[in-house]
């Protein structure tokens, strides 16, 4: 008779089977295989070899392999593949933040506990979640990459982020933003429009200095959103950057924005024919002069200071008070997700929740009349 825990049983065809667990050589994954007998002791004997041969393939194909090796190996793979702008920041964040914590770690010989509390320091540093989430995926990546390639049981880095306070998003009220646009209407240039052009359809730093006269569609009133801008650090070089166009984002960050009359106005007594740019003529607009342009506008206009992405949500918490709908919000804006809208970008005003709590008050005053009466 078979013995509690052996994984041997009769099948209904006479045979024996035996079962045991090994991991797959191409993925890693631990697999069930089986062995078959015409009896008990048969079985017994093939599911013993079977199981010493699994072992003994384990240690053959598995290769101790440092997690550095694995990394940088890892990043020439995302360098070939991916965005120069996704390497960069894959890099950066793994010579910055990964590379010292995981540089005697030797895979095939780590477990998930060991990963937990190698990054413990690090995660409780005052670091963005969202930069803590960014490490988690760089490491998962690399522990993937090393599977695919070392025949590494896989083990997946899980680590909960510490959460940080929220800083609550810079939009502008009312009063600031009729303020501002005194400002910008005031001897009017093309600079000045391109704030104009944000505040009024939500794009991004980088979207608006990559703008080009071909993006802008003046008949059908269509803004195209088809690259960004940005500042890249350079390989083998500290503090050098390039200004690189690259597209945008995400796929869901290349988009169609409807524009108003008006803004369509001021286009077309800005367009010439002959200028690449829309702010900047034949090349991009370098993001930290046109952020400091902007702190310029806030000044003469008397705001205080607020980052450029607060156009962006200003843009959008104007769109949600005005009565849009946040599946039409959250495209113009290019997220690939409606809750990203709604988390980041959601920000009613006084004035909105006050025309809620009147609302309330006036079905409540009916019911209260007539328990008056």
């Amino acid at each position: 008779m078979p013995r509690r825990g052996e994984n041997i049983r009769k099948r209904k065809d006479g045979r024996w089977e035996g079962r045991y667990s090994a991991c797959e050589p191409q993925s890693g994954k631990r697999v069930i295989y089986s062995v078959y007998a015409r009896n008990y002791s048969e079985a017994k004997q093939k599911l013993a070899a079977a199981k010493v041969a699994a072992i003994a393939e384990k240690q053959l194909c598995t290769k101790k392999v440092m997690f550095q090796t694995a990394a940088e190996e890892w990043l020439a793979q995302v360098k070939n593949s991916k965005k120069y702008s996704t390497f960069v920041k894959y890099s950066f964040i793994y010579e910055k933040h990964i590379k010292d914590s995981m540089k005697n770690f030797i895979l095939g010989e780590t477990d998930e506990t060991m990963l937990i509390q190698a990054f413990q320091n690090e995660l409780k540093k005052e670091i963005s979640e969202s930069l803590q989430k960014s490490m988690i995926c760089v490491i998962n990546q690399i522990l993937s990459y090393a599977t695919a390639n070392y025949h590494i049981e896989k083990i997946k880095y899980s680590f909960q982020c510490c959460k940080r306070s929220i800083r609550p998003a810079g939009v502008l009220s009312q009063t600031e933003q009729t303020l501002l646009l005194r400002c910008l209407y005031h001897e009017m240039d093309i600079y000045k429009l391109g704030i104009v052009i944000c505040i009024s359809t939500g794009l991004r730093l980088g979207e608006i200095c990559a703008l080009k006269w071909s993006d802008i569609h003046l008949e059908r009133k269509i803004l195209q959103v088809n690259s960004t801008v940005q500042r890249i650090r350079v390989d083998g070089r500290n503090t050098q950057t390039v200004l690189l166009e690259g597209e945008p984002k995400s796929m869901f960050s290349k988009r169609e924005i409807p524009l108003s009359d008006e803004i369509i106005q001021l286009l077309h007594s800005y367009y010439h024919g002959v200028e690449t740019y829309v702010i900047n003529d034949d090349s991009p607009m370098d993001p930290r002069t046109y952020q400091n342009k902007f702190k310029k506008y806030l000044q003469t206009a008397g705001i205080e200071y607020r980052n450029f992405h607060s156009l962006r949500h200003t843009f959008a918490t104007n769109c949600i008070n005005s009565g849009a709908d946040v599946k039409s919000l959250s495209e113009i804006l290019g997220h690939s997700d409606v809750k990203t809208t709604l988390n980041r970008y959601m920000h009613p005003t006084i004035e909105t929740k006050r025309q809620y709590m009147n609302s309330l008050s006036s079905i409540y005053g009916q019911y209260m009349g007539q328990t008056v009466s």
